[in-house]
């Protein structure tokens, strides 16, 4: 049986290591004198390995002077490729140094607020524990699982449904308004006049502020203005440097509210519409990586009152 080949390159078509690195080089520096200097090379040495790269892909990637050398249209979209690839090889590289043959990298995706107030503090002591799982915490907003993406274990705000996923609930969202205590300075906090006060914004939940008044049977007439922000960790530092009042779950600032540097405004609590999980492909459920750390998060996990509205 006959394979076709012509719409890959083979194996002998693909270029070397030293080649792009030398093209990323002294496109960087836009002269192959100091990309020679920076690789240990001669100048002529990395200028041939731009020149027989250049010849393989039958294509001009250095506009050439007497003076100086740029990059051609071409070769600024090949150096960006380039760039990303000598990164990946890098990171694969270190990672495998730095690991050794028994050990496990667990990688972890979380929302950024919930990575920095309450994972990270979560995982303190989790790699003494168990030297032989390393951690790789990625903050993102989502998607948090997909064919591009090797994630082992997520930890997310929603219903706790995902499909193909096993979760664990970790806490109830329960929402507080608060602010920084110089706010209230010079200010009359009651509801007769919104326009008093500035009501920090989350941006995905832009109805939050009306549903948390609504809750109360409270009728606010006019429009509730404010910065906005793309987490509530921004939310969070908005409200300590005083820009307003902000409506964030209790169980990323319970420091703040220990020490007063941020004060509850009104006394109502809402209760969020979903939760915090930990979820993980079912596939996953077995594994001795993930159950060590489900197993260390149950143990921190202590009794914790939220505040309520009794």
């Amino acid at each position: 049986m006959k394979t076709d080949t012509s719409s890959s390159l083979g194996f002998r078509a693909y270029p070397s290591t030293k080649a792009l690195q030398c093209f990323e080089t002294a496109a960087r520096h836009s002269s192959f004198t100091y990309a020679a200097q920076e690789m240990h090379m001669t100048q002529r040495a990395v200028s041939k390995q731009v020149t027989q790269l250049e010849e393989m892909l039958n294509t001009a990637l250095f506009y050439r002077t007497s003076r100086q050398i740029s990059l051609t249209p071409a070769g600024k979209v090949y150096y960006v490729e380039v760039l990303n690839i000598l990164k990946h090889i890098e990171v694969a590289t270190t990672n495998l140094l730095s690991h050794n043959d028994e050990s496990e990298l667990l990688r972890i995706v979380s929302h950024p607020t919930l990575c920095s107030r309450w994972l990270i503090p979560a995982l303190k002591g989790f790699s003494e524990e168990h030297p032989l799982i390393n951690l790789e915490i990625i903050e993102q907003v989502g998607p948090f699982f997909s064919e591009n993406k090797n994630v082992d274990i997520a930890f997310l705000y929603g219903t706790g449904i995902w499909d193909g996923m096993e979760t664990v609930k970790l806490f109830d969202e329960y929402s507080v308004a608060v602010c920084n205590p110089t706010y209230f300075q010079n200010r009359d906090m009651c509801f007769e006049n919104i326009d008093n006060y500035n009501f920090i914004q989350f941006n995905s939940r832009p109805n939050a502020w009306y549903e948390y008044f609504k809750q109360q049977d409270l009728n606010i007439e006019g429009t509730i203005d404010g910065p906005r922000f793309d987490t509530f960790q921004a939310c969070i530092s908005a409200a300590l440097a005083g820009y307003g009042i902000a409506l964030v779950p209790s169980h990323f600032i319970k420091s703040e509210l220990q020490s007063k540097n941020l004060v509850q405004v009104f006394d109502y609590v809402m209760q969020g519409r979903g939760s915090y999980y930990v979820t993980y492909p079912l596939s996953l459920g077995s594994s001795y990586k993930v159950r060590m750390v489900l197993e260390w998060l149950s143990n921190y996990i202590e009794s914790y009152t939220e505040p309520s509205n009794e």
